[in-house]
């Protein structure tokens, strides 16, 4: 829902963008695990996203509790469990736009996967489950056969760019996280789009 009055306060959010090594021993590329939201969900119906949702107290505060809470929701969404000690590599850090009345402040953490770990959705909050190469799910949506909010399809693309999730997550390790907040731009006659920090237009 747009919101028209002063912005609110994001809610602090976390997920986990759980890769594994894809295909057969000679071909090893990179798979992401996403899964669709129910469509009775009151928050993006039918979306295929990654394993994620907000704080809980009980979480605890912080990075540490942003860390409890992807491995929280991904338990609880898609039923696989990452031990505490498991690597979790800071990928990316998105805000709601202001224009948006429900908005979060969301990390992203890259995890590898469990050998021998099928997805299990919850068939509440989630009702299907699949790995997909990044391309591969950036085609689908293309094609109308999966939808993929703004934040997923950008992650996606930038996945993309490596051949293996080893390569993934050495190349975040070295990263710092810096937070990404989207600003919504309505140009007179034209659609709404969405512009990025470090795009020609992105407000200064």
């Amino acid at each position: 829902m747009p919101n028209f009055g002063p912005p609110s306060t994001p809610r602090p959010a976390a997920s986990v963008v759980l890769l594994r090594r894809g295909g057969s021993h000679s071909q090893r590329a990179l798979e992401v695990l996403m899964l669709r939201r129910s469509e009775e969900a009151k928050f993006m119906p039918g979306v295929w996203v990654f394993p994620g949702g907000s704080l809980d107290e009980a979480d605890g505060a912080d990075e540490p509790g942003l860390r409890a809470c992807a491995l929280r929701e991904l338990a609880e969404e898609a039923g696989i469990e990452l031990d505490a000690g498991e690597e979790l590599v800071p990928f990316t850090r998105w805000i709601t736009p202001e224009v948006i009345a429900t908005r979060f402040d969301a990390w992203f953490f890259l995890a590898l996967a469990p050998a021998h770990s099928p997805p299990q959705p919850d068939g509440v909050e989630t009702t299907e489950a699949r790995w997909f190469q990044p391309t591969a799910a950036l085609e689908a949506q293309e094609a109308g056969e999966v939808v993929l909010s703004f934040p997923t399809q950008t992650q996606l693309r930038w996945l993309a760019e490596f051949r293996t999730s080893d390569e993934a997550m050495a190349a975040y390790r070295e990263r710092t996280l810096e937070p990404i907040l989207p600003v919504v731009i309505a140009d007179e006659g034209a659609e709404p789009r969405v512009v990025l920090p470090g795009d020609p237009d992105y407000p200064a």
